[in-house]
């Protein structure tokens, strides 16, 4: 892996320390700004292009505050050409909504990072809540 990609993923996992404080604007600066780049967080539908992706990141940073970042557990990581990836479980204690105090919370998260005329972009992510096994009846939505 090249060295910008690693310093860009270095990066990246500062600006998870703002985003469970708060702030989004860190990570902001990451994101190419194509109308390609989708986001799919777990508290709301799937964003695509820079002006819906970014009001999705915003709307679910609101929602976060006193946070700190606990680990990163990178489960995998590939890069070839201009695109790369890393699968990771993030742990946090954070405080979400109207919490009294910040508690443990965890996300399997994939990320996906293109390389740009201006260096290397975050491209694409996806996290959701499944980070221990579910039973299959997880699967119906009542």
């Amino acid at each position: 892996m090249s060295s910008d990609l690693d310093e860009v993923l270095e990066e990246y996992r500062r600006t998870l320390e703002a985003v469970v404080k708060g702030d989004p604007e860190p990570q902001e600066r990451l994101w190419s700004r194509r109308d390609d780049v989708t986001l799919a967080n777990p508290l709301g539908p799937t964003a695509r292009g820079w002006t819906e992706v970014s009001n999705a990141l915003r709307r679910a940073v609101s929602q976060l505050s006193e946070g700190e970042l606990l680990e990163s557990e990178q489960i995998s990581m590939y890069s070839s050409g201009d695109l790369a990836y890393v699968v990771e479980i993030e742990r946090f204690r954070v405080k979400v909504g109207g919490a009294r105090e910040p508690a443990p919370s965890s996300l399997r998260v994939t990320t996906i990072f293109r390389r740009e005329e201006d260096g290397w972009k975050l491209v694409h992510r996806h996290a959701d809540t499944v980070t221990t096994p579910q039973p299959v009846e997880s699967l119906i939505q009542q």
